[in-house]
């Protein structure tokens, strides 16, 4: 039966797309892995997921390689910076050790003052979110309370209206009610 060979081409379907991410990045790290013992040389791997997760593999270590690789780096641009330095005097100077340790170390501190920031900002979100609870609380206790006015005000209306009857029916009683009230009884009777 023997393997296909498989066209090159990005999968479509998401499910089997990070299954073939999974597979296929622990066969590249063994093979990398095998490529460090074999030949004896360093090596450092970074892999981004689709879900933008970083997975990575080094020998000895990813920290080691990458430090010496930057190392190189820095080393290749002070060659370049000495060569352009000595044609321009007016030339920007180039981060050496020291400089990179200071630069560590403001980096390092400016990350702490992030951190700090956004442990005020959850603690001012938290406040936040306690006091919209408490008003809206508030609004429910004042909304009881203007149903309960609202029920006192129509009771004393109904009061003064009929205290506003008594007052003309006492100065000016209507006749012949007595009469019509035992009339109605007799009839029952």
């Amino acid at each position: 039966m023997g393997r296909r060979k498989i066209e090159i081409a990005e999968v479509k379907d998401p499910n089997t797309r990070q299954v073939t991410f999974s597979k296929r990045r622990s066969g590249l790290f063994k093979k990398a892995n095998e490529l460090s013992i074999l030949c004896g040389v360093e090596i450092a791997m970074v892999v981004f997921s689709i879900g933008n997760k970083p997975y990575s593999f080094g020998h000895p270590s990813v920290d080691v390689v990458a430090t010496k690789f930057l190392q190189q780096a820095t080393t290749n641009s002070n060659d370049d910076a000495q060569g352009k330095n000595n044609n321009n005097p007016n030339s920007n100077e180039v981060v050496d050790g020291d400089n990179m340790e200071r630069l560590n170390q403001q980096l390092s501190n400016l990350q702490a003052q992030i951190l700090e920031e956004e442990k005020k900002g959850a603690r001012h979100d938290e406040r936040l979110k306690q006091h919209e609870v408490t008003q809206v609380s508030q609004y429910a206790e004042l909304q009881g309370s203007c149903l309960e006015l609202q029920r006192k005000v129509k009771d004393n209306v109904d009061a003064i209206e009929v205290s506003e009857c008594m007052l003309l029916l006492a100065k000016e009683p209507v006749v012949g009610v007595r009469k019509q009230m035992t009339t109605k009884k007799r009839r029952k009777n």
